[in-house]
């Protein structure tokens, strides 16, 4: 049990993500400034700060809610990843860490999803 949503390790490894995802895109053309850079670092931060924000829900179902957007921003920044790479924006190493990254934080917060699915959400708080 955590007293505040920095302990939950899915909301750890998605700020770590959102970390990588600004050293990676600092380094974008600058003509990507309002383009995918600012997409893709929106949709990381989107992560954990969802994370957080359902962690205060009180019900079971806001919490979910939160955490399923989340979910759905981790995906939309799987594609930024495959797609930085295949621009040439990032190399094959970092594109590597990127998406280990993300398929370790989707593992994390499904985990975590089905957590509060079925024990008492009182539980997780």
């Amino acid at each position: 049990m955590t007293n505040n949503f920095h302990g939950i390790v899915a909301w750890q490894k998605a700020h770590e993500f959102v970390l990588m995802v600004y050293r990676e895109t600092k380094n974008f053309p600058d003509f990507e400034k309002f383009g995918l850079c600012s997409q893709f670092q929106r949709a990381a931060v989107s992560i954990p700060a969802n994370i957080a924000e359902g962690y205060k829900k009180m019900s079971k179902a806001d919490k979910l809610r939160f955490y399923n957007i989340a979910q759905g921003s981790l995906e939309e920044c799987r594609y930024y990843v495959l797609l930085s790479k295949d621009l040439g924006y990032i190399n094959e190493d970092n594109y590597n860490l990127l998406f280990n990254a993300v398929e370790e934080t989707s593992k994390l917060l499904n985990g975590y999803c089905k957590g509060v699915m079925t024990n008492d959400y009182s539980k997780t708080l």
